[in-house]
């Protein structure tokens, strides 16, 4: 039932400074402000590529307020689409899955998943503005790599048979991509589980405590003019090829984007790793 990854949302102290941290980055386009009362936040939005980036404010005690009292600036939670928000809805409280329904979204907290805040919205057709195309992965640090599949497939209503086995040495993990629609769509959520604590993403998970949302991926027609951009500002970052020998990828480090690790592919490569190597190279992707 899930159809796009078409937002994250970021816990920020200042969401005026991070919108223009999005602009001056990706030439993203300011959507609106508003609250969103289950989070006791303010929300600025804005759009970048066919995603929205919802940046979040506190305005008060509540969730967005204790992730950065506990963790400052970061990734908060990884949204997706579906046709049928009521639909889906009713099939996750047939489930037991709790959520709170605000806005014609559907906040679920972490403890209903395997640690991934997430928010589900309609899907809405949007035009592709600004250096990227649209996000396509979230990525969940997981305890068991089988036992989540499961669980996103059941709830979430998502073929398990499309799903991709992943692992990487590099990395210090291995796991599955659950792919949502292949090959039409690289959408989908990275369930990492770890083999090399050791490693970045091990830390990570240990210092968060358990299973939680590591980082998000885009894709780009190319990553050239956004390291441009970052270059210009002072800004971190690494291209791709410097370690796995991959110059169509790139990663934004966590500094430059109000605590957000991003993940950067040019156009059709992420399918090398996605179970459909033989759409690398082609010039255009279906979103």
């Amino acid at each position: 039932m899930l159809e796009y990854v078409d937002r994250v949302q970021v816990a920020v102290r200042d969401r005026a400074a991070a919108t223009q941290t999005f602009i001056d980055v990706f030439d993203a386009v300011p959507v609106k402000d508003d609250d969103v009362r289950v989070l006791a936040a303010r929300r600025r939005v804005v759009h970048a590529g066919t995603s929205e980036f919802e940046l979040l404010e506190p305005s008060g005690a509540g969730p967005v307020q204790a992730y950065l009292d506990q963790w400052g600036e970061g990734l908060f939670a990884a949204g997706f689409s579906t046709k049928d928000v009521g639909a889906l809805a009713s099939r996750l409280s047939s489930k037991g899955v709790q959520f709170t329904d605000e806005g014609g979204q559907l906040f679920i907290a972490p403890d209903q998943t395997p640690g991934l805040r997430m928010v589900i919205s309609p899907t809405v057709a949007r035009p592709m503005m600004g250096l990227i195309r649209y996000l396509y992965e979230a990525t969940n640090l997981i305890d068991d790599a089988d036992a989540a599949a499961n669980f996103y497939a059941d709830r979430f209503g998502l073929d398990a048979s499309k799903f991709v086995p992943i692992a990487s040495h590099d990395y210090g993990y291995k796991g599955q991509l659950t792919m949502f629609n292949p090959p039409e769509r690289l959408d989908r959520i990275e369930l990492s589980q770890m083999t090399d604590w050791e490693r970045p993403m091990g830390r990570f998970m240990k210092r968060r405590g358990g299973q939680t949302l590591y980082m998000c991926y885009v894709e780009a027609e190319s990553v050239d003019p956004i390291c441009e951009r970052l270059d210009k500002k002072g800004m971190r970052y690494a291209r791709g090829g410097e370690n796995t020998h991959n110059p169509d990828n790139m990663f934004l480090h966590p500094a430059t984007l109000h605590g957000v690790l991003m993940g950067c592919s040019r156009t059709n490569a992420a399918w090398v790793w996605s179970g459909h190597p033989e759409l690398y190279g082609k010039t255009s992707a279906a979103h």
